[in-house]
């Protein structure tokens, strides 16, 4: 319980960050009037309504999915290194609505953000059959190296679309790297109800999928049908990830490094590591938008860019301590 409080402590100030830091700063009083006593007159009240709140709102449906999405592939695969982005769902979804952006123009926003769901899903199915989880064995190994060459395809497939569409350079730039700078246009709304329902999915199904993690033959000894629940996980994490790139466009490593920080404070308990996972994954997101606002202020360096840098030297720690036939 301590824990679950310090996260949300940690929330609370996260937001707060976000709706009065970046070029603009805003005391904390003019977020409060900004909703009790809007005045249209006033430029910070207008940043804080129509920019901000949008960015946060994305902040934290994009951190909270990636979060828990990751914690569920880590728990499904018993691989420390499963995460949308490394293991090509997140490019499978940026592909999907890249390539609908062109196909159906960007003038309906919603209809092209539903497109990253049949991607990241169809994504997810490839890496986990490559991978051998059909056959039981899906290792570290197996699934890094079949993500690594779907996210080579998918970035190939990309570039021949920007080399084939000079007009699709502008979509590809938002959706190669994430950035929460157009929030305000996504569907929020939408984007936050299939995000809390691949959040239920998940919940609903932990105890199957902890189960799983002792072996097939033990998990159908104990009653669970591993198709199922392994359906179930790829449903989960299918409507979190598409709900994280529909708001924020392809945002990696959030997802590694989630579940890893959460293991080290919560121990192995996937349904409470779910929850917790969910609020470090919002703090890390909002945190690091933040930080890409002041950097180099008034310029932006978009957040995938920011959980990079700070993610590529975990995976690289996270994959020194892998020993050959280790799982999470």
């Amino acid at each position: 319980m301590k824990a679950f409080c310090c996260l949300c402590i940690l929330l609370v100030i996260a937001a707060l960050l976000t709706l009065v830091l970046g070029v603009r700063d805003a005391a904390v009083a003019d977020i409060f009037r900004a909703f009790l006593a809007f005045d249209p007159q006033n430029p910070v009240h207008i940043v804080i309504r129509s920019i901000r709140v949008p960015r946060l709102v994305a902040g934290i449906i994009a951190g909270a999915s990636l979060g828990m999405a990751g914690t569920v592939m880590q728990a499904l695969t018993r691989n420390p290194l499963a995460e949308p982005g490394l293991l090509g769902v997140n490019s499978g979804a940026a592909f999907a609505v890249v390539f609908g952006a062109l196909l159906f123009g960007q003038s309906d926003a919603s209809f092209v953000s539903l497109l990253a769901f049949p991607g990241a899903g169809l994504a997810a199915l490839s890496v986990f059959v490559l991978g051998g989880g059909l056959r039981g064995d899906a290792g570290p190994v197996r699934l890094t190296l079949a993500g690594i060459a779907l996210n080579a395809l998918l970035l190939s497939l990309v570039s021949a679309l920007v080399l084939w569409r000079s007009d699709s350079l502008d979509v590809y730039r938002f959706w190669v790297v994430g950035s929460l700078a157009e929030a305000a246009g996504r569907p929020l709304a939408g984007m936050a109800a299939l995000a809390c329902a691949g959040a239920a999915v998940a919940i609903l199904a932990a105890p199957r999928i902890e189960a799983l993690t002792l072996g097939g033959a033990l998990a159908r000894g104990l009653g669970t049908q591993p198709g199922r629940v392994q359906l179930a996980a790829l449903a989960a994490v299918t409507l979190l990830t598409g709900s994280a790139v529909s708001v924020a466009g392809p945002v990696a490593f959030v997802g590694l490094m989630v579940p890893s920080i959460i293991r080290r404070f919560r121990g192995h308990h996937l349904r409470a590591d779910l929850f917790a996972s969910g609020l470090l994954g919002a703090v890390i997101v909002l945190l690091a938008d933040t930080a890409g606002r002041l950097v180099l202020a008034p310029q932006e360096i978009r957040i995938g860019v920011m959980t990079g840098l700070v993610g590529a030297p975990v995976f690289i720690l996270i994959a020194r301590r892998l020993r050959p036939g280790a799982t999470a």
